[in-house]
C-alpha cells in the first residue's frame, strides 16, 4: 500500500521518552527533536527543534505522575506543532489522565475526563489513541477519531504457560468483568468475579466472590494499579479456596508507595505483570514486577493509521 506523501514523524514529550524511542525504532524512523524546559517559576516551555511543516506527527505522552505537568506539556506541544504548520498531529496517550473522573458520582463535581478531551481537541489533535481506558464512555467525549486499544493480547500471551492450566481469571469488580471475560475466553480458563463496595477514593472492600475458586491459582486483572487496594482483595479469594501464589495482570502500573509496600509484604502474591504504558523507574522495580513492552502494539497501530489501513481487528473492546 502506498504511503502518504506527508512524512511520518514520531515525537515524545518528557513523560516517557523510552517508550517513544522503542516505537520509533520498530518503525525505522528517527525520533523527532524537541525540548521541554521547566522554568524556575514552575512554568513549562516547549520547543520543536526541527521543521515539521506538512508532516504527519505522532506525539507519545502518557500523562502519569506528575499528571498536570505532563498534560500541560502535551497541550503546549499540540500548539507548537499547529503553529509550525504540521499537516496533522495524532496524540498517543497510552495512559489517559483523569479517566476515573468520567461522570458525576455526586452533585457539583467536575467531569474531568471531558475537560481533558475538550482541551486536546481544541488544541488541534487530529486523532487520539489510548490503551485500556478506565471508562469506555470517554470515547464519546471526542468529536475526532479515537482508537481505544487494549493490552489484553500482550498480557494474555504471558499466561499461555503450563503452570497456569489450573488458574482462574479474576475480575476485581463488576466494572472489569467484560475485560476479564475476554481473558478467560482467550486462555480457556474459568471466570471469577468479585463484588466490592468502594468506601473512598483510596479504599474498597470485597462483599462477595462469584464463581468457583476452589483449588485454582488466581490471575487478577485490572486496568490500573495505583494505591493497591486490589491487592487486599486476595484475602477473599483464599477464603474461597484459592491455591497457589496469585498473579496480577495490570495495564497501567501507577504503583504508589502503598501498592509497593502491600505487594512486597504479601507472600501469597507471586508476580505483578504490567506493561510500560507508564515508566516504571528502578525504585519501583522489584523481583515481583515484570514489565512487558507495549511498543510493538503502538508501532503497528501508528503504521496502520499513517498508511490508511484498517485497525478494526486490533481493537479489543471489553
Amino acid at each position: 500500500m502506498a504511503e502518504s506523501y506527508h512524512r511520518m514523524r514520531i515525537f515524545a514529550g518528557s513523560a516517557h521518552p523510552e517508550l517513544a524511542e522503542g516505537i520509533a525504532s520498530i518503525l525505522g524512523v528517527p525520533l523527532g527533536r524537541a525540548t521541554t524546559r521547566h522554568l524556575p517559576d514552575s512554568e513549562i516551555h516547549v520547543q520543536v527543534d526541527e521543521v515539521v511543516r506538512d508532516q504527519d506527527i505522532f506525539i507519545i505522552q502518557p500523562c502519569s505522575v506528575p499528571v498536570n505537568d505532563n498534560l500541560m506539556e502535551l497541550l503546549l506541544y499540540l500548539d507548537a506543532f499547529r503553529r509550525a504548520s504540521a499537516h496533522s498531529v495524532s496524540v498517543v496517550v497510552p495512559y489517559f489522565p483523569y479517566a476515573r473522573q468520567e461522570r458525576m458520582a455526586q452533585g457539583r463535581e467536575a467531569i474531568s475526563a471531558r475537560v481533558v478531551a475538550n482541551m486536546l481537541e481544541m488544541q488541534g489533535a487530529r486523532r487520539v489513541i489510548f490503551v485500556d481506558i478506565h471508562s469506555r464512555a470517554i470515547q464519546g467525549f471526542f468529536n475526532i477519531p479515537v482508537d481505544p486499544l487494549s493490552a489484553l493480547p500482550l498480557l494474555a500471551d504471558y499466561f499461555r504457560q503450563p503452570k497456569f492450566a489450573n488458574a482462574a481469571i479474576v475480575s476485581p469488580d463488576l466494572g472489569r468483568a467484560g475485560l476479564a471475560g475476554k481473558y478467560a475466553e482467550l486462555l480457556n480458563l474459568p471466570l471469577v468475579i468479585m463484588q466490592k463496595r468502594r468506601t473512598s477514593f483510596e479504599a474498597a472492600e470485597t462483599t462477595r466472590v462469584v464463581g468457583d475458586m476452589a483449588g485454582r491459582r488466581p490471575i487478577i486483572i485490572d486496568d490500573i494499579m495505583a494505591g493497591g487496594s486490589v491487592l487486599k482483595q486476595v484475602d477473599a479469594l483464599y477464603e474461597n479456596g484459592a491455591e497457589g501464589r496469585a498473579y496480577f495482570a495490570i495495564t497501567h502500573p501507577v504503583l504508589l508507595p502503598t501498592a509497593l509496600e502491600r505487594l512486597e509484604a504479601d507472600e501469597r502474591i507471586e508476580k505483578l505483570v504490567v506493561t510500560n504504558t507508564l515508566p516504571v523507574p528502578p525504585e519501583k522495580r522489584t523481583s515481583k514486577i515484570e514489565v512487558l513492552s507495549i511498543a510493538p502494539l503502538l508501532a503497528d497501530i501508528i503504521q496502520r493509521i499513517y498508511r490508511g489501513a484498517s485497525i478494526s481487528e486490533q481493537l479489543i473492546l471489553a
